[in-house]
């Protein structure tokens, strides 16, 4: 059956169903942590902030071994990534539910991002790999609908298993379900061969140097943008941090072009596909992120909504990205990419200003669900297209590490954005005699918080005109239809 399988001409659904599970699992994963996070702050006895490093360790974890993780696929091949990392979330899932105090559940959720960011940095590579260049779009819109459902069901779903099981359950879900992808995923899924590189080898070095410079830049990015806000941005701490983080990225860029197998091959953002498309994704994700963490926080203390309530009023945006991943992506593999970016961002950043000028302390929740319908549409309407033109102008043989990148800007752009927000609206707090705090946020105080939020939307709308415009720079391709065949990237000194 399953060498009929691989000989079918849907092959590529196969392939694409298999790691669709995959994805669903990890996403879901992370909604219900979220939702599981004061059951396991009550049993454990222990304060919020240090509770929340379940998730910070988790998120830390895939944005530091994203990347490498990704070239090790390209080296080694796809299939063994993934699976090895399929197998680690699993074994961290079960020691997870299994931890007896609050740190070795925290180490327990770090060594299931390592093995969460070889899935996410293989699977994605893997997906697009199997469909013709004239159905990237197809492929990556798609999995794009995946990662909304499983945004839609892991709250709701991690809900039920707290609320019957314990925490405990939320953990150990993902045991059977992981058991069977990583089986199901022995049979399907291609035993991959590295792609020949110009020299015509099989294999390239992994380039540790790399991996480690990237790793101590970004660890230390993120950590000073996650922090800076509670610590205080002109700490010693802080500055330090981002000292370190700078000296890190410029060695890691130092190191990448004098290295003759270099882990992300910096000579590709000389091509305006990558290096354009790369910066509109990062400005895209910048400017809508912190949507998600500030709205919960409008709904639930301002308009005082049962949380319940506010989850279902979050469901409809979610839902769009569901639905229109698959047509944006057809849609660009037919028209191209230009129109749908620059005009998924025209409608995100309409929506930001929008809302900007019209929210109150009393908005019509109506009003809030549809502007965030729009925004979310925007952003269908630009990740696939965007997605698909970078990866449109790289080698094959690079498929992994570029799709990690790809995820790496959207996870630190992620962080950056909510920082920033943060910081718009506490500050404003402050200058209107209020506690610079979100956790001073009540009816009692919703005019300087509001004021706080208006301008963190005229702040986001900005900076979504900034990809608006880096969007038109880059430009589009006549004929969408016809793969573009990109230059071969020589690995070597930068002086060849």
């Amino acid at each position: 059956m399953i060498s009929s399988i691989k000989t079918s001409p849907n092959f590529k659904w196969w392939v694409f169903s298999t790691i669709a599970i995959g994805t669903f699992l990890s996403v879901i994963d992370h909604g219900s942590v979220q939702v599981a996070l004061p059951s396991i702050e009550r049993h454990f006895g222990a304060d919020l902030p240090t509770v929340q490093w379940i998730v910070v360790g988790y998120a830390l974890a895939i944005s530091v071994l994203i990347l490498p993780m990704g070239r090790l696929g390209d080296i080694i091949g796809r299939k063994h990534v993934y699976v090895g990392g399929m197998v680690i979330f699993v074994v961290a899932a079960g020691l997870a539910g299994l931890s007896p105090n609050l740190g070795s559940l925290i180490a327990a959720k770090i060594f299931q991002g390592m093995g969460s960011a070889m899935v996410q940095s293989s699977g994605i590579a893997m997906v697009v790999s199997s469909f013709p260049g004239t159905e990237r779009g197809k492929a990556l819109g798609t999995h794009l609908s995946v990662v909304g459902a499983g945004a839609v069901a892991g709250p709701a779903i991690g809900g039920l298993l707290v609320s019957v099981f314990g925490w405990q359950a939320v953990f150990f879900a993902n045991v059977p379900i992981g058991i069977f992808t990583i089986i199901i995923s022995g049979m399907v899924l291609p035993l991959d061969k590295p792609e020949p590189t110009v020299e015509g080898e099989a294999r390239q070095r992994f380039d540790w140097g790399g991996a480690v410079f990237s790793g101590l830049a970004l660890l230390a990015f993120l950590l000073v943008v996650g922090n800076g806000n509670r610590v205080g941005w002109t700490s010693g701490v802080i500055v330090s941090g981002a000292a370190a983080a700078v000296i890190a990225g410029v060695a890691f860029i130092w190191w990448e072009l004098r290295s003759s197998s270099p882990m992300l091959d910096i000579r590709l953002f000389k091509r305006r596909l990558v290096s354009l498309g790369v910066a509109a994704s990062w400005f895209s994700f910048l400017g809508s992120s912190a949507s998600r963490f500030m709205m919960p926080f409008y709904l639930q203390r301002v308009l005082e909504m049962e949380p319940w309530k506010v989850g279902l009023l979050l469901i409809p945006p979610a839902l769009c990205m569901v639905l229109l991943g698959p047509i944006t992506g057809r849609l660009s593999d037919r028209f191209g990419w230009q129109g749908l970016t620059v005009g998924g961002l025209s409608l995100s950043a309409a929506a930001w200003f929008v809302m900007a000028t019209t929210l109150t302390e009393s908005s019509p929740v109506l009003l809030i669900v549809i502007l965030l319908m729009c925004q979310s549409t925007g952003t269908a309407l630009f990740n696939s297209p965007n997605n698909s033109s970078i990866l449109s102008a790289v080698d094959r043989a690079q498929y992994g590490v570029v799709s990690a990148l790809t995820q790496l800007v959207r996870n630190s752009a992620n962080v950056t954005s909510i920082a920033i927000a943060t910081t718009v609206v506490v500050a404003t707090m402050g200058s209107r005699g209020v506690e610079p705090s979100l956790d001073a946020v009540s009816p009692a105080v919703a005019d300087a918080f509001v004021a706080g939020l208006r301008w963190a939307f005229w702040m986001m709308g900005g900076l979504l005109l900034v990809g608006i415009s880096l969007a038109v720079m880059r430009g589009g391709r006549p004929k969408p239809a016809q793969e573009i065949q990109p230059e071969s990237v020589t690995a070597g000194p930068a002086s060849e």
